[in-house]
């Protein structure tokens, strides 16, 4: 391959598994050449609390990567989250001092005015993204450029991580000698693979369920109108197995794949399932519809907070293209057909739209963020306008 390639690499740093996706961009456009994927360990209740063992479960994924595409990537762009993530709107104020045409870099100026908010001890900013502009109180502009007006104000989402937890992650990253592009909420990058432009400027939530986190990116008018990190997620479904059906947390795991449902009544009354038995005791049994009930009462009280944090912008009318699920817990059985009860809009799984080549057997929303991570990566290298924004992909679909 030629030395001018442009590699557009996206690092997903999950609690479980380390996957990575290697595209390069051709034409505008991006292609797949390769993934990789590796248990990862180092991970507590969705925080860090061994570096060296995610930097080896980095190079596994990397090393996998590599041998599939054939090109060894020099950098990646990393997804973060879990509790340590969060979302805050913002407004930055500019006064011309006399009515004038506004130019891209007064709109610039005053998304960095409203990117200056008081954090937190440990604490950093992630993600500038504009929502929309007031020009001499009238509200509503997407675009304003060109326009006359004396008091520009830009309302944008600030996403802000733990310094701390962010810093170790970089580390990690390269002590297994890849540079970081840049860190971006597992969510957006989630939104970035699974829905397009104009399904976002109509309205839309990503839900990405995880192993220890759930992460949530509403959308309206292509603008980022939240960003937030629930406490409940996957493990907490296998948890519940255990304790209530008393058994241990891999058999718990096990009977979650193999037989669960997130709605009861889709599977009969009558189904029973053997339960494994610690060695010397006798079999056990139970009714499947037990086991769908633990997991139907876990989803609905997920999903109850998904819907508060939706009324909270006021979108609970106004997601016209529904809730997009992407992660592992995507995969439970009927998690589609409880969110669409629960959230009371269509529901769908997210995969990866947009990339050329992209293989079979990776259409699965465990692998959306990886993806739109490789998208967003491709959009830096063509040098966007708003470097930290989430605005459209279009450059890159095809």
């Amino acid at each position: 391959m030629s030395n001018k390639i442009r590699l557009a690499v996206g690092l997903d740093l999950g609690s479980t598994n380390t996957r990575m996706v290697i595209c390069v961009l051709e034409n505008d456009g991006i292609r797949f050449l390769g993934y990789g994927e590796a248990p990862s360990t180092g991970w507590s209740r969705g925080r860090l609390n061994d570096q060296e063992a995610l930097t080896e479960s980095i190079r596994f994924a990397t090393q996998e990567a590599e041998r599939r595409a054939q090109v060894s990537p020099e950098a990646v762009v990393l997804g973060i989250g879990g509790p340590n993530v969060s979302g805050i709107n913002s407004r930055g104020l500019y006064e011309f001092g006399r009515k004038r045409q506004i130019e891209i870099d007064d709109l610039r100026y005053a998304v960095e005015l409203g990117a200056k908010v008081r954090l937190e001890d440990d604490r950093l900013v992630l993600q500038v993204c504009p929502q929309d502009f007031t020009l001499d109180g009238r509200a509503g502009y997407r675009n304003p450029r060109g326009i006359a007006c004396a008091r520009l104000e830009a309302n944008v989402h600030v996403v802000t991580a733990s310094a701390q937890e962010h810093q170790a992650l970089l580390a990690a990253v390269h002590e297994a000698h890849l540079a970081a592009e840049e860190s971006v909420f597992e969510a957006v990058a989630g939104a970035y693979a699974s829905v397009l432009p104009e399904d976002r400027a109509r309205g839309v939530c990503v839900v990405d369920i995880g192993a220890q986190s759930t992460h949530i990116a509403i959308y309206e008018g292509d603008a980022l109108m939240l960003a937030a990190t629930l406490p409940i997620a996957g493990d907490h479904f296998t948890r519940d197995i255990s304790y209530i059906l008393k058994a241990n947390y891999d058999d718990a795991e096990h009977l979650k794949r193999e037989y669960g449902w997130a709605l009861s009544g889709l599977t009969s009354d009558h189904s029973v399932i053997e339960l494994p038995s610690p060695e010397g005791r006798a079999p056990r049994e139970v009714f499947r519809s037990t086991l769908n009930e633990i997991l139907e009462a876990r989803a609905e009280e997920l999903l109850g907070h998904v819907y508060d944090e939706i009324r909270r912008v006021g979108m609970e009318q106004s997601l016209l293209e529904g809730v997009v699920l992407t992660g592992g817990g995507a995969l439970l059985n009927g998690m589609c057909d409880v969110a669409e009860r629960v959230l009371n809009c269509q529901v769908r799984n997210g995969l990866a739209i947009g990339i050329e080549d992209w293989p079979e057997e990776l259409d699965t929303p465990i692998w959306a963020t990886a993806a739109g991570l490789a998208m967003y990566s491709g959009r830096l290298k063509l040098k966007s306008e708003w470097k930290r924004s989430v605005g459209g992909l279009s450059a890159l679909m095809r």
